[in-house]
This record gives C-alpha cells, sequence and structure tokens, in this order.
C-alpha cells in the first residue's frame, strides 16, 4: 500500500488529496498543515466592507478528512531529509513513498517601514483589522497598492488589491461618504495588472479615473512611514496603507536543498515535478512552473497544478513517465462590490467582459462563496 503524504491545506493540497484518493482508494494518504481547516482566501476582500464575517471563510474539514479517508498531521514543516522520503515537522517525522507540496508562498516583507502597511491576503486577522481601521474612519487618505517579487515578476497578487480598492469605493458610496475620503492607487509597474491583458489594464486605470481614484503610477517604492507612501516619484500622504507585496517562497524551504527558481520557489519543470528529487512533486504558490509571463498565482492555476501532479505522482508510483501537463490558464472574476469583470487569458485568447454579460446577478453574489470539498 502506497504512503503519500500532501503538504498545506489550501486549494491545491485538497485538490490533490481529492484526486489521489479518486485513482488509488487503498494508499495512505496523510495532510499535514497546522489546523484542520480550509481558509478561502479569495473572499477575503468581503470581510473590510462586513459583507462576510470570519466564521463565513474558516471551512473546517473534518468532514472532507472523513469523505476522503485521509489522515491529518497536525505540525508545521521544518525542513525535509532522505531526498524528500521524510518530512521533518515540529510534531515529529513522517515518511513517505511519494510527496507533493503545497504549502503556499509568503509575502516579501523587506521594504523599510513595511509594519505599517496592512496586507489583506495574509488571512482573516488581516482582514478584520482593515476592516476596524475603516470603520473607525469617519472621513480621510487612503492609498491601496501592490508590489511583485523583482526576480520573478509573475510572483504578485494584484487582482484582490483591484477588489478591494473598488469594493471600498462602492462602500462609501452607498453609505453617503465617498466625498470625504480621497482613495489613492498606487503600483511600482506603470501597466499595473499587466499580465491581466492590456484590455484589462486600461479598463481599470479608466474605472479609477471615472471613480475619481488617484493613481501612482511606475515609481519605484522606497518605503513606509505611518503616514505616507514613499516611492522614487515622490510620497503619497495618507492615513491607511492597504499593501500587497510580492510573493516568494516559503520560509521552511531556507532549510532544504530543494531547487528554487530566481525569485525563490521550488523550482519545478512541465509536469510539476522537482528536478533531482524522485517522487517530490510541488503545486500551487509553493512552486515556480514554466509557462508564459502572465502564469497567475491564483487558485484555479494551483488546482490544475495539483490535478497534474497527482496524476504525475500515481504513474511514479507505477514506474512510468509523467505525462500531464497542467494548461496555462489565468481566469476570475474582478468583483466591485456592486458589479464584476470577467477576466479571461490562455495562450490562445484573452477576453475581458462585463461579468453580468455572462451570469446572472445571484451567481455574482455569491461567486466566492466557498465551494463544498
Amino acid at each position: 500500500m502506497s504512503n503519500i503524504v500532501i503538504l498545506g491545506a489550501g486549494f491545491a493540497a485538497l485538490a490533490a488529496a481529492r484526486e489521489l484518493r479518486k485513482q488509488l482508494p487503498q494508499a495512505r494518504i496523510t495532510l499535514v498543515a497546522p489546523k484542520a481547516e480550509f481558509v478561502y482566501l479569495p473572499s477575503l476582500i468581503w470581510i473590510p466592507t462586513q459583507m462576510r464575517q470570519s466564521s463565513d471563510l474558516i471551512l473546517p474539514l473534518q468532514a472532507f478528512l472523513r469523505r476522503h479517508r485521509l489522515d491529518f498531521h497536525a505540525a508545521s514543516v521544518t525542513h525535509l531529509k532522505n531526498n524528500g522520503r521524510t518530512v521533518v515537522t515540529d510534531q515529529g517525522e513522517l515518511h513517505n513513498d511519494a510527496l507533493l507540496i503545497a504549502t503556499g508562498g509568503r509575502f516579501i516583507k523587506k521594504l523599510p517601514g513595511i509594519e505599517h502597511a496592512l496586507t489583506l491576503c495574509e488571512g482573516v486577522k488581516a482582514a478584520e483589522t482593515i476592516r476596524d481601521r475603516l470603520h473607525h474612519m469617519s472621513a480621510g487618505r487612503i492609498a491601496f497598492g501592490f508590489g511583485g517579487n523583482p526576480q520573478e515578476p509573475a510572483a504578485m497578487r494584484g487582482g484582490p488589491m483591484f477588489e478591494l480598492l473598488f469594493g471600498v469605493e462602492s462602500w462609501l458610496r452607498r453609505q453617503g461618504r465617498r466625498k470625504d475620503f480621497q482613495l489613492t492607487f498606487f503600483s511600482p509597474a506603470a501597466e499595473p495588472g499587466k499580465r491581466l491583458g492590456g484590455k484589462a489594464v486600461s479598463g481599470l486605470l479608466a474605472r479609477m479615473a471615472r471613480l475619481n481614484i488617484a493613481t501612482h503610477l511606475g515609481h519605484t517604492l522606497q518605503g513606509f512611514t505611518e503616514t505616507q507612501v514613499l516611492t522614487e516619484g515622490g510620497q503619497i500622504d495618507t492615513d491607511l496603507i492597504l499593501f500587497m507585496p510580492g510573493l516568494t517562497g516559503p520560509q521552511w524551504l531556507d532549510n532544504t536543498d530543494l531547487p528554487r527558481s530566481a525569485g525563490g520557489f521550488i523550482q519545478a519543470d512541465e509536469y510539476c515535478q522537482v528536478g533531482g528529487y524522485e517522487r517530490v512533486f510541488v503545486a500551487g504558490d509553493a512552486g515556480s512552473f514554466p509557462g508564459p509571463d502572465w502564469l497567475p498565482k491564483q487558485a484555479h492555476m494551483a488546482e490544475l497544478q495539483a490535478r497534474a501532479a497527482a496524476r504525475n505522482l500515481l504513474l511514479s508510483l507505477q514506474n512510468q513517465p509523467p505525462v500531464a501537463r497542467p494548461k496555462p490558464e489565468l481566469m476570475c472574476i474582478i468583483d466591485t462590490l456592486d458589479s464584476g469583470i470577467l477576466v479571461y487569458r490562455s495562450p490562445q485568447r484573452s477576453r475581458v467582459l462585463p461579468a453580468s454579460k455572462l451570469f446572472p446577478e445571484s451567481v455574482l453574489t455569491c461567486h466566492k462563496s466557498i465551494t463544498t470539498y
């Protein structure tokens, strides 16, 4: 009986677990994560405006574990031994016949004064802090922005910041308070969101102009103070800084010899294999994968990678070569609280459409509700 270990409890980890259990009904499959819970990160954008509560986003995994007959090891990974066959955690060691890594990435927190900025996608607590700060402001200036990884330009998460910006603007407008707030969007990129496609960038910037949202673009970030965003092109005075830094690989990689990309992620090949490590695969934000320069760090792509990795892991246990390649695909709805913009991109085509043309209002209202696994 095969013994498979999956590191993580996010989109990639759960998608891989489902795929592996489907193909290997008798295998022992162990999920490793600090808590047996799944946090639906795409809906964090709705906590600051109180359209969702924290409890709406946290899904206990006990039912999922029972349904798919998975073991769970509550722990944090510290490093690997025996060329990946042993996972070392802060709660003991786990041996495996095959390993799938899906622990996600982490934000680069190197800019001076970064502690003065709030980062939405750090989790529920960060979203709640933003909510509390917003609700205690009767007027003021709010700066929204995101950065990237200089060594790996695609390693960024800009979509949620566009959604947070437009969501807060809509929320203030609904309350009749928009005139009391100055909103500014900033980015070191001259064309922020470019990997969404040229039409998406021009559409997003045009929307900002229509909504009287100031922009500060194309200037290298130098740091933050409690009341300013500092850039080579000048400063932005603000009462609240909401900033999404670029991504890099998880901290525990520093204790391993796993191959890394220039940006600090686990380097994978086209089959999601980790080079030099037998029967070790990676999916989701922990990995760097070959593909177009717009290849996204998002849940949809993580699930595509996870399914391909799971299929190739199964083949590796049978001493067969890998065949599954994840299709490069960007698909998202940029939620603006009162409407949505559908963005789709593949190597063959790129589309930007008002989401209401494809989905009824009821679907748009709940498109980020928790998926039943």
